[in-house]
């Protein structure tokens, strides 16, 4: 057999990598999840579940807050989403409030004052 190379399990084709968010049908990036649940110390052992369920819950809050958010831009006649409706989508639905609790939110003007003199 010179010149021939029989390869083990050669009628068997190689399945394309498929990435773990894909697997889980998720947007979120489950091995980002897993990479920054291993770096940030928060447990000496972690399940190979564990990045999987946490993405799938960040996507689900995600998901419904944009949806708020939405429907609040579009009740105000605008087209894109911005902070305040945000804000005000968190505040309007009383289990996202009591999730967020006291979390500071910015106060920031709208328009700064111009300093130039024209």
């Amino acid at each position: 057999m010179t010149g021939q190379r029989r390869h083990r399990n050669s009628s068997k084709r190689r399945r394309p990598s498929r990435s773990r968010s894909t697997r889980a049908e998720l947007q979120f990036p489950v091995s980002r999840v897993d990479r920054l649940l291993r770096e940030g110390n928060y447990a000496q052992r972690l399940s190979s579940s564990t990045p999987v369920f946490l993405a799938g819950v960040l996507e689900y809050l995600t998901a419904n807050i944009l949806e708020l958010a939405g429907d609040e831009a579009h009740n105000n006649h605008r087209m894109r989403i911005t902070p305040e409706h945000v804000e005000r989508a968190v505040d309007s639905n009383p289990q996202l409030s009591r999730l967020w609790g006291d979390v500071a939110t910015s106060q920031v003007d709208d328009k700064p004052q111009s300093t130039k003199n024209c």
